[in-house]
């Protein structure tokens, strides 16, 4: 038996979306619970991998299938592609298992040809409707199937307008769109060498395979990239009979959202435009009016779409995006797909799901992105700022947060910019699907055009960017690179202000405050805390870090930085005395400036974290690292220690290291000068044991010796820490207990964990330097060719992003089977930035770790990702 490449809509369902996709799963689930869905056919996303696997060709028995699905569907219509009296119709959508919207391409009206026109404009007794048509169609065709640039047929166009002196498309008349169809046709003969095709059959084919094609276009990979889809899994294509939203004033088209996908607030809130196509609300051509507006024009079809909306939602249990056509004064639903939303009204809405007994906490839990929280944990407009800032125009509120920057007008300038560390804010007339990456790498998204159901808003509500669009007091001129508001020009370079709150534009910088976890967000969180089972801490080096970290619901420290407290101006000097020290008594003294500068640093962050753990690692970076290397800063350093400048340049030159990551580092550090082990080690004690007495609180301080590779190096190391820690507590008498452990970041240490957890009370795994040295990739150099790998398939993700758990999370596992079963009560942790992925949270509950450590602001997040692993494991 023959596979089954092609489904009528009446054949499928929802749980068939990596078959169908989720376009053409829901558009069968539709077509199943009774709405009204214009009827059609699912090309399979299994019939994408053939195409690709037979050199991007149609098989014979695939195109067979469509021929055969394809007239099944004339007789589900009563319609017959190619008829001149009663022509077929239909739209060719892209629809992957997962939303990528306006990333792949769509085509309308396929079935259109010199005759059929004709046969349209007869039966519609409407020839401007069908010249309308028509030249919708040329153009679309153009541009997907044969990559004729869109402004081609768009120049011709705007041109035909600004000669009769018409604003709006509706205001073409029937003649004006003929000719319009006759110059369309011209470009296309001129660009690919051959006339319009006029048979709908290869018409068909050809836009089947221009979607399929669509799946590796450069804008989908990115888009894929970022938001971590697998490359794989192909795009089914939908072939649906048409609906006409452009039939005049009794028709129209829209979007909507079962609630407000910015603020999840429970109220139906989308767009719609009369007389138009689907592409014109999302492409922002036209301003659409508000739904709530369709109540005043056709009562009675906004009672029927907010009584079907809300059957969507009940059905599906959650926030729908929906798409929808009117055709003379008939309702039909093309597309539902749950919403795309900002991280506020993705907690909004879960949280009032449930009160709404709609869904269950777990569900809730579930629902939330954890890498979307991002928009909520970073700082927004300073209201005693804001307060001196008056806005210069006012757009449409289509994403929240703030965002100051400086203004760039192309996607690849914003990119530049983001690259050389400076803000940038994308200001564009509308967006496209080719400013995807410009957008990503963007602080903030400014359109002139387009409504809150633009290409601009719903890409940017994904990303979590701050986005206006639909400024239209806002003239911007992309050819000479300016933004014009009330006559006063603004160039590349400029700074503003968004406000994707208010909508509100400002000119110049505005101060930001911090975020604060509450209500929704808060209630969330509570609910993510029952759930999960890892314990989370934070990677923080100063009071300040770990306070933020409190505040979001850090459990503990898993990492403080030492040597980043080294470089702060009031104690520099004392680290480079001690680094060109000659004896060990010279290199003892430098360290005895430093100890209370040490010692005042762990009080803080103890009296912030209070019974919290809190992990401090020993000096671990090469000394050179604190040493200038300008030689007029190598003199004026020379003159401030009194030594002659050679002697500071040969000691200096003795500190250089061919590869410093692999060098004189971590414990290799401590074994060559133990007395910083020893200062380090005492500063810990004594701030430990003066804050356990000042605020009355037990404190077990962690001691952790990093880039242990050999159970012989912990054990030097930790003689000399246990050492300085019991002669602290003698002179200090105090009984306070403390855990020396290691950070597990050189592979070796992998492999020999029951040795080292012998000596070892805990393992934190560094995986970013176990990343570098299992791959044998440079930190600081991968940036080059990581990208090049993902884009032709070597690695799905850069690895230092989210851990490679076939080759790094092998070396964890083995580590953690080995060290407990060498110390079954060994404490195990994680303080790489992994800690804050949630994929590599996933990987490390199921691997059994105790806890995970990340930066403050990714605490929330690793919360829920842990959350998520614990619900999805049971």
């Amino acid at each position: 038996m023959s596979k089954k490449w092609v489904y009528l809509f009446k054949e499928g369902n929802a749980s068939q979306k990596y078959l169908l996709g989720g376009k053409g799963a829901n558009l069968s689930e539709m077509t199943n619970i009774g709405l009204p869905v214009p009827p059609g056919i699912t090309v399979t996303t299994e019939a994408c991998t053939e195409f690709y696997e037979q050199g991007k060709k149609l098989t014979d028995e695939i195109i067979n299938q469509i021929k055969t699905h394809m007239t099944l569907l004339e007789e589900q219509t009563g319609k017959k592609f190619g008829d001149e009296e009663n022509p077929l119709l239909v739209s060719v959508r892209s629809g992957a298992a997962f939303s990528m919207p306006g990333m792949m391409d769509t085509i309308l009206n396929l079935g259109l040809n010199d005759l059929t026109v004709e046969g349209m404009a007869n039966k519609t007794g409407n020839p401007r409707f069908a010249y309308d048509s028509y030249r919708r169609f040329i153009q679309m065709f153009g541009d997907v199937v044969l990559e004729i640039p869109k402004y081609k047929f768009d120049n011709v166009l705007d041109d035909t307008k600004e000669k009769n002196n018409y604003k709006y498309d509706t205001e073409l008349t029937a003649d004006d769109l003929k000719q319009l169809v006759k110059e369309f046709k011209e470009i296309y003969k001129k660009e690919t060498k051959s006339d319009f095709p006029q048979e709908p059959e290869a018409q068909l084919l050809m836009a089947v395979e221009a979607v399929f094609r669509s799946w590796n276009n450069q804008r989908a990979i990115t888009y894929r990239n970022l938001y971590d889809i697998p490359h794989n899994l192909g795009t089914a294509v939908n072939v649906q009979s048409m609906v006409f939203g452009n039939m005049g004033d009794s028709s129209g088209t829209g979007v909507a959202f079962t609630r407000n996908p910015s603020t999840g607030e429970k109220k139906v809130f989308g767009e719609f435009l009369i007389n138009a196509q689907g592409e014109d609300v999302v492409a922002g051509i036209r301003t659409p009016l508000t739904i709530d507006k369709l109540n005043d024009v056709m009562p009675e079809i906004y009672k029927e779409f907010m009584e079907s909306a809300n059957t969507l939602e009940q059905h599906y249990k959650d926030m729908q995006d929906i798409e929808f056509t009117i055709e003379q004064g008939k309702l039909y639903f093309l597309q539902t797909r749950n919403g795309k939303r900002t991280a506020e009204a993705a907690l909004r809405a879960a949280v009032e799901m449930v009160g709404e007994n709609l869904i269950d906490k777990k569900t809730a839990v579930m629902r939330v992105d954890p890498k979307s929280l991002d928009q909520l944990l970073h700082p927004k407009f300073d209201p005693d700022d804001l307060k001196k800032a008056t806005p210069v125009a006012k757009g449409l509120p289509a994403s929240p947060g703030a965002a100051t920057g400086k203004i760039y007008f192309t996607a690849d300038e914003a990119v530049a910019a983001a690259k050389n560390g400076e803000a940038a804010i994308l200001v564009r007339k509308e967006t496209s699907p080719e400013d995807i990456e410009g957008m990503s790498k963007a602080k903030g998204i400014l359109t002139s055009r387009g409504g809150m159901t633009s290409h601009a808003a719903v890409v940017a509500r994904g990303m979590g960017k701050c986005c206006v669009a639909g400024c239209e007091t806002i003239f911007v001129d992309e050819a000479r690179k300016t933004m014009t508001i009330e006559g006063k020009v603004y160039t590349e370079g400029d700074y503003i202000s968004l406000d994707g709150s208010t909508g509100n534009v400002y000119i110049g910088k505005i101060k930001t405050v911090e975020a604060n976890i509450s209500g929704n967000f808060g209630i969330l969180m509570e609910w993510a805390d029952e759930f999960r089972k890892l314990k989370i801490r934070t990677n923080a080096d100063t009071p300040n870090d770990s306070a933020m970290a409190v505040k979001f619901g850090a459990e503990g420290i898993g990492l403080c930085r030492t040597e980043h407290m080294f470089f702060e101006e009031s104690r520099i000097f004392s680290v480079r005395k001690m680094i060109i020290a000659d004896t060990v008594s010279q290199r003892e003294k430098a360290l005895a400036e430093i100890l209370p500068m040490q010692k005042n640093d762990f009080k803080g962050i103890f009296k912030i974290m209070g019974v919290r753990p809190v992990t401090i690692r020993l000096l671990d970076p090469p000394l050179h690292e604190f040493i200038p290397t300008n030689k007029q800063d190598i003199e004026d350093l020379a003159r401030d220690m009194n030594v002659p400048v050679d002697k500071l340049t040969d000691k200096i030159n003795s500190l250089h290291e061919f590869n410093p990551m692999l060098g004189h580092r971590g414990c290799r550090l401590a074994v060559t000068y133990p007395e910083i082990a020893k200062m380090q080690s005492r500063a810990i004690m004594e701030a430990a044991i003066e804050v356990s007495k000042e605020e009355n609180i037990t404190i077990v301080p962690e001691i952790m010796v990093p880039l242990v590779g050999k159970k012989s190096e912990l054990d030097f190391v930790k003689k000399y820490i246990v050492e300085t820690a019991e002669e602290v507590k003698k002179e200090m008498n105090s009984t306070i207990e403390y855990l020396v452990g290691t950070m597990i970041e050189v592979p070796r240490a992998c492999v020999t964990a029951d040795e080292i957890a012998e000596t070892a009370d805990f393992f934190s795994f560094g995986t970013n330097d176990l990343t570098q040295m299992t791959f044998g990739f440079s930190r600081d150099d991968a940036g080059k060719f990581i990208n090049d790998y993902k884009e032709v398939g070597i690695l799905e993700q850069d690895p230092f992003q989210s851990i490679d758990q076939d080759g790094v999370g092998k070396m964890v596992s083995m580590a953690v089977k080995l060290g407990r079963a060498a110390k079954d009560h060994i404490h195990l942790g994680v303080c790489g930035e992994h800690g804050g992925d949630p994929a590599s949270i996933e990987f490390f509950h199921r691997t059994g770790l105790d806890y995970v450590s990340c930066s403050p602001f990714r605490v929330p997040i690793a919360r829920l990702a842990a959350a998520q692993s614990a619900i999805k494991s049971n």
